[in-house]
């Protein structure tokens, strides 16, 4: 198999000890038994009360901890998803980081006009193929929803639009089974059938319960849909700190746990082996102005803490980067995306979302896309193993050079110059006379610039015509 693991850097970052993972598990566990929770789907409730779990007077579902223990114990440590050619793309699991873009996004910064405007089916076409043409990016969401657009519609036609405009893996969101089901039936069709699907996933299906404590129809449709046909589901609760969660760190995170398990063991009982993606976003509710915060450092504590416990849990995880609550590419902008994707490589997070996200998660920008895909490559480099052999210390090196030489001119620079240096595309390192003669462009204006090209040259190789036209046909139906 293809080496596709990035990994980078192992415990350099923790916010929990062992004994407060242990009492959050043990408070989740707590949650599933002792309070329980409400499942609005009748055929995911019969699964659970046929697996072992108890039904209250108050129509709320009980889990005991043998259940949730057994469930670990099925769902697989790390799983492997494929590009649309079928070949290895990302090994979801361990420390191992990967990137990608947001979805369904209702506003755009226009790379053209600069004016933030309704985005459309185009935008979704167009924001696949910069994300194919950025190898820092690894997966491709939506990036936008078309205005005007019934969910019928725009999500089956999302997947055809991204289909043939990247060759990247796909994580994708949806509405009802509905619009779920002509995505696994397009997907069946670039991999060659439903069999051939499930031995090699092209799109990972994210969903999402509703805190505290409820599980929607439309969610647990979708979980057992997805486990019945190999399809990876992530399930990743949005407890609100001080909304619709615990102000408190703790209790936030513990609740969003106890969440994300109960769907594990929905799931483990529908289908034991099924691939799992554990997660949640835990925002925060700012008491002075009602807005729920994408990067306050509550948040970014609680998401740190949530990744651990997914680590801990030894499940793979929903993680985020690169996005800002900033309305436009600034240095408030630049600050908060970096700092979460560094966060989320340090802490080994696995599938992170929403680069590009600006305005609290409501705005996309390509352009901050482009600058954020060049801030993982470099803390890719930053947080990269270092080698330490006797090629690497180089004493025979230096013995050559003796004392007050230099190091130009020897072969052992020149060898190791590419695997030593990491070399910018956007970021400065030019005098401020060489700036000001190639323009005098700032990060923001580069990044911009960088986007149009690439959107104007990528090519993305096509799908084969008769392919097209299937999928085509899947979609008319709609």
């Amino acid at each position: 198999m293809t080496n596709v693991s990035k990994q980078t850097g192992v415990g350099r970052t923790t916010f929990l000890t062992e004994s407060q993972k242990q009492q959050m598990y043990d408070t989740a566990l707590g949650i599933l038994a002792d309070i329980g929770m409400k499942v609005h789907h009748e055929e995911g409730e019969a699964v659970m009360l046929a697996g072992g779990c108890t039904r209250d007077d108050a129509g709320l579902v009980h889990v005991p901890p043998a259940l949730v223990r057994k469930a670990r114990e099925t769902a697989p440590a790390s799983f492997t998803v494929y590009d649309r050619s079928g070949e290895p793309a990302m090994e979801v699991g361990g420390r191992n980081s990967y990137y990608g873009n947001g979805s369904d996004l209702m506003h755009l910064f226009d790379l053209e006009t600069g004016e933030r405007r309704l985005a459309t089916l185009a935008d979704v076409s167009v924001a696949a193929r910069l994300c194919d043409a950025l190898p820092d990016i690894d997966f491709v969401m939506s990036g936008a929803y078309p205005d005007g657009m019934e969910a019928q519609e725009a999500y089956p036609a999302q997947f055809r639009a991204m289909i043939q405009a990247t060759t990247k893996p796909l994580v994708m969101t949806a509405g009802g089974v509905e619009t779920v089901e002509p995505m696994w039936r397009m997907a069946c069709e670039v991999r060659g059938g439903a069999d051939e699907l499930a031995a090699k996933p092209y799109f990972v299906m994210y969903n999402q319960p509703v805190s505290p404590l409820k599980h929607p129809f439309e969610t647990v449709d979708k979980l057992l849909f997805c486990a019945d046909r190999g399809i990876p589901s992530t399930y990743c609760p949005s407890p609100i700190a001080g909304g619709t969660a615990p102000i408190t760190t703790a209790g936030q995170v513990t609740l969003g746990i106890a969440e994300a398990l109960f769907g594990l063991v929905m799931q483990q009982l529908r289908r034991p082996g099924a691939t799992f993606v554990i997660g949640q976003g835990p925002n925060t509710l700012d008491m002075a102005t009602a807005q729920s915060l994408y990067n306050s450092p509550e948040f970014v504590r609680a998401y740190a803490c949530e990744v651990e416990m997914a680590k801990w849990l030894d499940l793979p995880n929903w993680g985020f980067s690169g996005h800002t609550d900033a309305q436009v590419i600034d240095a408030q902008a630049g600050m908060e995306a970096d700092e979460l994707t560094k966060l989320s490589m340090q802490l080994g997070s696995n599938l992170n979302h929403d680069v590009g996200y600006l305005d609290f998660g409501l705005t996309g920008s390509l352009a901050e896309l482009v600058m954020v895909a060049e801030f993982i490559a470099r803390d890719r480099r930053l947080l990269a193993d270092i080698e330490v052999s006797p090629a690497t210390l180089a004493v025979d090196v230096l013995v050559k050079v003796g004392p007050g030489g230099d190091f130009l001119g020897q072969r052992h620079t020149s060898r190791n110059l590419r695997d030593s240096q990491w070399r910018p595309a956007l970021l400065n390192r030019m005098s401020h006379d060489r700036w000001l003669e190639t323009g005098g462009l700032d990060l923001t204006e580069k990044a911009h610039q960088k986007a149009r090209e690439l959107i104007a040259t990528h090519e993305v190789p096509p799908p084969a015509a008769d392919l097209i036209a299937r999928l085509d046909e899947i979609v008319a139906l709609r």
